[in-house]
């Protein structure tokens, strides 16, 4: 049986997810498309809690969560691929003997049309990109009298917005395509929604047995109107009720951990500096109270004067018990030589381990109680990205607190946000009064500056790495342009090229910076810095750190790269 990706790590782990037992629960079974994650947020968004699970899931394991709705990603394959991905066995029996509201996009769709009878062929244009979309008259979907359908209660949770967001759909609208194959046919009992601009089927409908499906992307922004749609399907043809938000979920929490952890038991926590681990101890904090032990490991690998900064901001902004151990010796030792990134995850992650298992004895000498409880920071995201769980969706990158951890870890995991996305954890710190100073600091990976040093990993290019980024993002802060960019950075390249400085030749390193605007993550567009800040910053780190002669800019998205280089 296919895993949930939530439930393939240590199998030691205390996961802290029932969420789908206290709300109604959106599945988002996945195909293998890069946009997976994203149908996921938008939901939450909307105020539903959601949850991945592979396509190939076994039908038990879908209805182990009640599903109040299920959504099919898309993907990459094509329907008629020889190993193909297929609905899972009895799932459309399922889903019309519990009229469970089902949306196919994309690949979705035409799993649908094929699965119900229905034609799929090769397209004779390849629709990729933005393309107009035009909602036919037949279609009840897209005709504005979903709104007429809602249910009192969920219409009144949104306070009328759904309705009157369903009443001002601009038609025709841009949608965003990325498909080789199309409907040609739709199954019997079904409408045509919907056509492109170049004639062919967008969206088809069933509303007897509650099957909607459409050919473009929905959840991504380039979809005009896209948030509104996938709310028409959920509460105005679903009748669904919003009720997923950071208040509850974070009482939630708090008994979660007080149910798990022993009014005896002693718990120590990783705190990296970030965001997430910052939350996550502030949290177990207000749970468990001084049986939480939180520890800050100086891996070598941080950034310019970090150790210190972050230090005074736990003693004097969150007021956590954090004990710093100094074992960058022992990191940088075991990541000689070594410059494939997936290795240095897992070193790391092996590395933090024995660091925290060394805390665990410190702590038992002092309380007479050795820790069995690790908390980490984890998010969804983290999860997904690296246990997909099944083999249509790829693993984008082992993060070093989930593919990178021993199997053989002692203790068991504390992980409160691994159902939770960064925004939804920056909401909890709020309500758990985290300073909004803190929410808001740019997002630092967990392996450090171990996967913005291309390759080896070398004290030098270390130190010259920290220097570049501080003059990089003073930079940021001095043009107040900080809190608009969700992650700004310097990447250390290993290159050198030919330059001139003081009417010398130089063979000097290359850096690269990188800057993002995101709201999750999950996808991500470079900042349009204007060239002349671009100018100033680059003078600035040629001129002013020794051994830069070139500085270059990464205008890559995520998609198709990722947020780190690494």
């Amino acid at each position: 049986m296919s895993k949930d990706p939530a439930m393939s790590k240590n199998s030691a782990s205390v996961h802290l997810s029932s969420s789908h037992t206290k709300h109604a629960t959106v599945l988002i079974l996945d195909y293998g498309s890069q946009y997976t994650q994203l149908i996921t947020r938008r939901v939450r968004e909307l105020g539903f809690y959601s949850r991945i699970l592979p396509g190939d899931v076994s039908l038990e394991r879908i209805a182990g969560f009640s599903p109040r709705a299920i959504i099919l990603s898309g993907g990459p394959s094509s329907v008629y691929d020889m190993d193909a991905p297929q609905l899972p066995r009895g799932f459309l029996k399922y889903q019309e003997e519990n009229r469970i509201p089902l949306l196919g996009i994309c690949y979705g769709m035409q799993l649908l049309a094929k699965s119900l009878g229905g034609e799929v062929k090769k397209a004779k244009v390849r629709e990729y990109g933005r393309m107009e979309v035009r909602p036919t008259v037949e279609s009840e979907f897209f005709s504005g009298s979903a709104s007429e359908s809602f249910s009192g209660s969920a219409s009144e949770s949104f306070s009328g917005s759904a309705s009157e967001s369903f009443s001002t759909l601009k038609a025709p609208f841009t949608a965003w395509m990325s498909h080789g194959d199309e409907t040609e046919l739709v199954p019997s009992g079904f409408l045509i929604s919907a056509k492109s601009a170049s004639g062919s089927i967008a969206a088809m409908e069933n509303r007897t047995r509650q099957i909607y499906a459409f050919q473009f992307h929905a959840e991504v922004t380039h979809t005009e109107n896209g948030r509104e749609l996938l709310e028409r399907f959920l509460v105005g043809m679903g009748g669904l009720r919003p009720d997923w938000d950071m208040g509850s979920v974070l009482e939630e929490k708090i008994l979660e951990i007080r149910a798990k952890v022993g009014p005896t038991d002693h718990v120590i926590c990783a705190l990296s500096g970030g965001v997430d681990s910052a939350v996550a101890a502030t949290l177990v904090h207000r749970a468990i109270g001084d049986r939480l032990h939180c520890f800050f490991i100086d891996n070598g690998l941080l950034r310019l004067q970090e150790q210190s900064r972050v230090m005074e901001m736990f003693n004097k902004n969150l007021h956590l018990p954090v004990t710093c151990l100094d074992h960058s010796e022992k990191f940088l030792n075991k990541l000689k030589g070594i410059t494939d990134p997936e290795q240095k995850r897992k070193i790391i992650g092996a590395e933090f381990i024995a660091s925290f298992e060394e805390a665990a004895q410190a702590i038992s000498e002092k309380v007479g109680l050795l820790p069995q409880y690790l908390v980490q920071g984890t998010l969804y995201p983290d999860v997904v990205e690296s246990s997909p769980g099944h083999k249509h969706a790829a693993t984008i990158k082992s993060h070093h607190n989930v593919g990178g951890l021993p199997k053989n870890l002692r203790f068991q995991l504390i992980e409160p946000f691994c159902e939770l996305f960064k925004d939804e954890v920056r909401e909890m710190g709020r309500r758990l009064n985290v300073p909004e100073s803190f929410l808001r600091r740019h997002p630092f990976p967990g392996p450090g500056l171990a996967v913005r040093v291309i390759g080896e990993i070398t004290p030098p290019s270390l130190e010259l790495l920290r220097q570049v980024d501080e003059v990089f993002i003073n930079a940021i802060r001095e043009e107040g342009l900080y809190d608009q960019i969700w992650q700004a950075f310097a990447v250390f390249l290993p290159i050198r090229s030919v330059g001139v400085q003081g009417d010398g030749r130089t063979h000097d390193h290359v850096i690269a910076l990188r800057a993002v605007t995101s709201s999750d993550g999950m996808t991500a567009d470079w900042y349009p810095f204007e060239s002349a800040f671009l100018a100033k910053v680059s003078s600035r780190i040629c001129n002013e750190i020794r051994g830069v002669n070139r500085v270059v800019y990464d205008v890559s998205s995520k998609p198709p790269a990722t947020i780190e280089w690494e």
